[in-house]
């Protein structure tokens, strides 16, 4: 019984080691070839429109019903003293800080995540891979490197328009809903909310956006069992994407606390 759990226990260490040594492996591969030729520009720039174009209308939609969602959850508490004019400053602080960042990399990750490790573990256990190194092409280079950089790029910029549309739902809801003085609402806004906050959001996007390209693409690349396979690859790589994008959210706000941003 102890041995059996011993095993359990060393087998999942094992594989904890294991996978984060190939992610690091890969990671560092995949963005040291990017200074290398052919750069491929073309390929980034579909990987621009697939990643980022594609996921903003289920990113708008549900940040604008996030941040309706915080004014309409505030409201009462700020009513009893008067203050609901300072909505605009919780929704605005909570989606630039915390909200828009996490939201869209979540949504990421169930879409273009999913649809990474789906199509390169497809090549994967097709041997289109193998192919392409036959043809002396760097299969890192060629289906990871673009979707890595873009990924990233697409994250920031997915979050900025979710901050927005966010701070949109809570002027909608606020002030024609509730009937909130819509002067005071933009002034206690801009008084109460900085650049930093921003800034602070859009380094966790970075952060979240490498994450989610490189364990989906670990799990695509390293692919084995047919068809199952590939849907197994793919469900973890949504949920092990998920599951670093919390614990990094963490993380992340604990260091950038330290330094005051």
């Amino acid at each position: 019984m102890i041995i059996k759990l011993l095993e359990k226990i060393g087998s999942g260490v094992i594989s904890f080691f294991e996978f984060w040594g190939r992610w690091f492996i890969l990671s560092t591969k995949a963005l040291l070839l990017a200074f290398k030729r052919p750069l491929r520009l073309n390929r980034y720039i579909y990987y621009l429109a697939t990643i980022g174009a594609d996921s903003l209308p289920v990113i708008a939609i549900t940040s604008f019903f996030t941040g309706g969602v915080i004014a309409l959850e505030t409201f009462k508490a700020f009513h009893r003293f008067n203050a609901e004019y300072m909505i605009g400053m919780v929704v605005a602080i909570a989606m630039a800080r915390e909200l828009g960042p996490v939201l869209s990399a979540l949504l990421v990750a169930a879409r273009s995540g999913s649809a990474m490790a789906a199509e390169i573990g497809t090549m994967k256990v097709t041997e289109q891979i193998d192919a392409l190194e036959m043809m002396a092409v760097n299969p890192i280079k060629f289906l990871i490197t673009p979707r890595i950089y873009t990924s990233v790029i697409s994250l920031v910029f997915l979050t900025v328009i979710s901050d927005i549309i966010g701070y949109i739902g809570g002027y909608v809801v606020s002030v024609y809903l509730f009937g909130v003085n819509k002067t005071l609402y933009f002034r206690y806004t801009q008084d109460f909310t900085d650049m930093n906050d921003v800034y602070h959001g859009l380094i966790k996007a970075a952060v979240f956006g490498f994450l989610v390209a490189t364990i989906s693409c670990l799990y695509g690349y390293y692919t084995r069992g047919g068809a199952k396979g590939v849907g197994e690859s793919t469900t973890k790589a949504v949920v092990s994407s998920s599951i670093a994008i919390l614990i990094f959210d963490y993380l992340i706000t604990y260091i950038l606390r330290l330094f005051n941003l």
